[in-house]
């Protein structure tokens, strides 16, 4: 009978224990506990960990300047789905700035420019890490492929000339009517940015673009870091940007980038 009494003491002694180590809420606290526990490890090593990144960028472009911004979304622990808007100016390269009435007077003006050329894409991609940081103060690199849809704005260029014959000042854009007046000697200077919006027109294209990311953050929800790519674009018409000079349909050109972004 005592022993049957001690064995039901301890049978009842251990219920609360089982009963604990069962609880279906203790294992998801546990199960929680040790995700945690595992992306600190591997944030501490230098493993880019999150859900959604979101990134803005200034870039450089050999043939004009723009910015861009960037949303993502992580499918694995090297896969990034990246949804992105590019808005840039591409310049032509035969364009050159001058000034009539020295460096204090008169607007500077690009001789010979037909329409200023920007340049809007939309697309989807991929961010591919080729390797990661390895610790704190080490570099991410990835690799960046996106396409999409490009729209081509042209903005009619605007002078401010004198007319020779009746000694008026106008605004114009070229013409082959005023062609002798918007290429003659006579331009005061450039009639300023806000000058030809109403008149934009559109030119639809596609895009691709590639690149390599250098993120050299040293903390893992900021995004600080360095892209290098190559890009090209295809439009529906050709863009006339110059007087005289050969349109194109077909643009590429290189870029470097800055980068500032936030994860969680």
């Amino acid at each position: 009978m005592k022993k049957l009494s001690l064995l039901l003491m301890v049978v009842l002694a251990a219920l609360p224990a089982l009963a604990q180590d069962t609880n279906p809420k203790n294992d998801k606290k546990e199960a929680r506990r040790k995700k945690v526990s595992e992306l600190i490890k591997q944030a501490e090593e230098g493993v880019l960990i999150y859900n959604r990144q979101s990134i803005f960028g200034l870039q450089f472009r050999s043939n004009g300047y723009g910015a861009f911004f960037e949303l993502g979304r992580m499918k694995s622990n090297r896969k990034t789905n990246i949804y992105r808007i590019d808005i840039t100016e591409i310049k032509h390269p035969k364009e050159e700035k001058l000034q009539n009435g020295g460096i204090f007077f008169g607007n500077p003006f690009i001789y010979g420019k037909l329409n200023s050329f920007y340049q809007v894409t939309l697309g989807f991609g991929q961010q591919y890490i080729l390797g990661q940081k390895g610790n704190k103060n080490g570099v991410a690199v990835s690799a960046i492929y996106n396409g999409g849809i490009a729209l081509g704005l042209l903005r009619p260029y605007y002078l401010d000339v004198r007319d020779p014959v009746t000694g008026q000042d106008k605004t114009i854009k070229y013409s082959a009517e005023n062609r002798d007046l918007f290429l003659g000697p006579t331009i005061n200077g450039s009639s300023g940015f806000g000058k030809g919006w109403n008149e934009l027109s559109i030119k639809p294209g596609a895009y691709v673009k590639t690149a390599l990311r250098f993120d050299y953050g040293r903390f893992n929800e900021v995004v600080s870091g360095l892209e290098i790519g190559l890009s090209g674009e295809f439009y529906s018409a050709k863009i006339p940007q110059m007087v005289d000079l050969k349109e194109r349909q077909f643009f590429i050109q290189g870029h470097i980038a800055l980068l500032f972004g936030r994860r969680r």
